[in-house]
């Protein structure tokens, strides 16, 4: 059992630590409730952009300093940026903790956004939209979810367009950090070898004079379109998606959709792999997944297959769709249960992957839902609810599909809606 506190500053920003006893080590990150969705359509990729410009130079660190003062120690630095969160974090053995916790605080409070550096980084992000685009398997992701939420910032990707990127100053990140880095949407999370009172103080001492920004402002409400996005290029796999309006993190029916994502592509045991991979052999890699964000989630379907299969990938997929809105037997939801929980537990033991989990439950559900909660949520989930639910969402939504690839041996998008709805009326 892991010991978690949380403390709250009174300028908003939120503290938590968890102690792990087995650990030597420390990882430190700095969560804000701030990612792509935030932008306007004029910012298109500031919030990545930001969290890249934030490792070039503050006032008091060169961009040079930054890594090899972390490094120096054996430590580790990094960011990341998604749809409605960005993160700072390292990772340092525990004696070296105060200069993690300087360093990163550093970062947020005193950015410097140097024109020469921001021009230099400019041209790293553009050669990633790029090498996104030239990654089959990477791009049809965008293509689902920009399909999925159409003319939204939410299905955008995070990476910006060239023209947005190329127009970007450095009073723009300014702003934008202005604006949505306030201390009521940070969340600061120690994890490991760590001492909840002193860390507190740290922090307080650091970020304490975040100012708070009550009128930042909220992302617009999400909408699910869905529709048709196909990209012919000549490769030797397509790249398939389909997809289907999901569960918002904090919706009853959010774990149930993990559940269902779990028997019908979570392993090599689910339906899809079972059906499509070791019994037909259409396909090398499938899997299916749910996404959720704050007020809205997406389900979805991934494959990849060559040309002698796509005749037959997506019937197949809508047969198995078929029938786990008619049958799901006690031995499926056993294991789909066991091995949702059991994820969930085995990364909590790592202390990257513990530090996440508590920085979103924080966010986004404005406390910790304990282990012991979580599995009374899913005993009380029975097959006829994920029967119900995936009823609701196959048949009473419009699908996304996106595909990269050969598509002319694929179902019409028209065809994939007329199959959805026949089956909605014809029992197994």
């Amino acid at each position: 059992m892991h010991d978690i506190d949380i403390s709250q500053l009174d300028n908003g920003l939120t503290v938590a630590t968890c102690t792990m006893a087995h650990i030597k080590s420390v990882v430190l990150g700095i969560w804000i409730k701030t990612g792509s969705r935030n932008e306007t359509a004029e910012q298109h990729g500031i919030a990545h952009l930001l969290e890249h410009m934030a490792f070039k130079g503050t006032n008091n660190r060169s961009s040079l300093r930054i890594v090899t003062d972390i490094e120096n120690v054996g430590g580790e630095i990094n960011a990341s940026t998604n749809v409605e969160t960005t993160a700072y974090f390292a990772r340092v053995l525990r004696n070296d903790m105060p200069l993690a916790i300087d360093i990163l605080c550093d970062i947020i409070s005193n950015p410097k956004f140097e024109a020469n550096e921001l021009e230099r980084e400019k041209q790293v992000i553009l050669q990633e939209i790029g090498a996104a685009h030239d990654t089959p398997d990477d791009i049809v992701f965008d293509y689902f979810t920009e399909t999925a939420f159409q003319y939204q910032m939410i299905g955008r990707s995070i990476l910006g367009t060239t023209e947005t990127i190329k127009g970007f100053t450095s009073d723009d990140l300014h702003l934008f950090m202005k604006i949505h880095y306030s201390a009521d949407r940070i969340v600061v999370v120690a994890t490991g070898a760590i001492e909840h009172g002193p860390f507190v103080h740290e922090i307080e001492q650091r970020l304490g004079i975040l100012p708070l920004n009550t009128l930042s402002p909220l992302p617009e409400p999400a909408n699910y379109v869905g529709g048709d996005c196909r990209e012919n290029r000549d490769l030797m796999d397509t790249q398939v998606l389909l997809g289907f309006k999901g569960c918002a993190y904090h919706t009853c029916d959010f774990y149930a959709l993990q559940l269902l994502s779990t028997i019908m592509g979570g392993g090599m045991s689910s339906r899809l792999f079972q059906q499509m991979r070791e019994k037909l052999g259409l396909c090398y890699s499938i899997y299916a997944f749910h996404w959720g964000f704050s007020d809205i989630g997406l389900f979805g379907i991934y494959a990849a297959t060559d040309k002698k299969g796509l005749a037959k990938l997506i019937p197949v997929i809508l047969d198995e769709l078929h029938k786990v809105t008619n049958y799901i037997d006690e031995q499926e939801m056993t294991r789909a249960k066991a091995q949702y929980h059991a994820n969930l537990v085995m990364a909590q033991e790592n202390p990257v992957s513990r530090a996440n989990h508590i920085a979103q439950q924080i966010l986004f559900h404005g406390r910790l839902i304990s282990d012991n909660e979580l599995s009374e949520q899913l005993t009380f989930i029975s097959s006829k609810h994920l029967i119900d639910l995936a009823q609701k969402l196959f048949f009473n939504t419009k699908p996304t599909l996106a595909i990269v690839g050969s598509s002319d041996e694929l179902l019409p998008f028209d065809e994939i809606e007329y199959q959805l709805s026949r089956y909605h009326q014809i029992p197994v």
